[in-house]
């Protein structure tokens, strides 16, 4: 097939690139050209806030828009694109207001959520354009995202810390649940809904258990074969001045995405894997400064 990816330079657009390469398709990436590119990738330099007529000579089987975060840059897409057969879109669980039950199911209204603000609602405006456009898109909705290629300083962080055999400092008790999912089992539910196409449009994609904040720790020490030394940090602190997550506690009901894709990664092989990227790779990283915070009022 041919297939567009947006953007397709840094974590989760450039491994959706390059899975779908290595599994032998003509793969596209549109990006500004910033950045270097993956090898076998095609570039389409362009910005995403203005494609103009860059695509218009493209006929693509498959359109995956990983780096879209607004109706703006939807608009923009949808205007530029010639003939298209399937469209995905990777969108966020922060749709989702954190004031409806949960776990948060795909029938559930979307609204403003005050822990992400905009990022939700410009997510919501993107989704809805997209699928006024193209209505047998698929939209997915993924937790916190975490494997192979992760700049972001998350897991990197704790790897930082552990490779440093620093104390590690914790939000609360520890209790607070994060959920997963690996960039590779993203693109993998990506690939299979491109090959059965169902009828539902939209999914709620992770691994269907959560997992604590002092386990996550634990694991991400773990891999370098070492077990943290913990504090915790119960004063009226923001925890996003030393820790890389919200003290926001949401699920995601994955049960429709499980029917389609049961075998899901565990969390422990995904983290394995990503510190085999980032050793290789720690120039890559986002860095923020937590640890000098730490040093400084910890």
């Amino acid at each position: 097939m041919k297939i567009l990816v947006i953007g397709g330079t840094t974590f989760a657009s450039r491994h959706t690139a390059e899975y779908f390469t290595d599994r032998g398709h003509k793969v596209y990436a549109l990006n500004r050209g910033t950045m270097p590119q993956s090898e076998g990738v095609e570039h389409i330099k362009a910005d995403r806030y203005n494609m103009d007529d860059s695509l218009k000579e493209y006929d693509f089987d498959v359109v995956i828009a990983v780096s879209l975060y607004d109706e703006k840059d939807a608009a923009s897409l949808i205007s530029a694109l010639g003939n298209v057969k399937h469209f995905i879109f990777v969108s966020s669980s922060a749709v989702y207001p954190e004031t409806l039950p949960q776990p948060f199911k795909e029938n559930q209204t979307c609204g403003r959520n005050t822990y992400w603000g905009d990022y939700g609602t410009n997510k919501i405006a993107a989704e809805r354009l997209i699928m006024s456009a193209f209505p047998q898109a698929y939209i997915i909705r993924p937790p916190y995202l975490c494997g192979k290629m992760n700049n972001l300083y998350r897991e990197a962080f704790v790897f930082e810390c552990a490779e440093n055999n620093r104390t590690f400092y914790i939000p609360k008790d520890g209790s607070l649940p994060l959920q997963f999912f690996d960039i590779e089992d993203m693109c993998r539910f990506m690939e299979l809904l491109i090959e059965t196409q169902p009828e539902q449009r939209i999914f709620n994609v992770g691994n269907p258990e959560a997992i604590t904040v002092k386990e996550w720790v634990t694991l991400c020490y773990g891999v370098l074969d070492k077990k943290p030394e913990l504090i915790y940090i119960s004063r009226d602190i923001n925890q996003r001045e030393y820790f890389p997550f919200l003290d926001y506690e949401y699920r995601l009901d994955v049960m429709e995405m499980l029917k389609l894709m049961p075998d899901i990664k565990p969390l422990e092989q995904s983290l394995r894997e990503s510190y085999g990227w980032y050793r290789n790779n720690r120039e890559l990283i986002r860095r923020k400064p937590f640890i000098e915070f730490i040093d400084t009022n910890l």
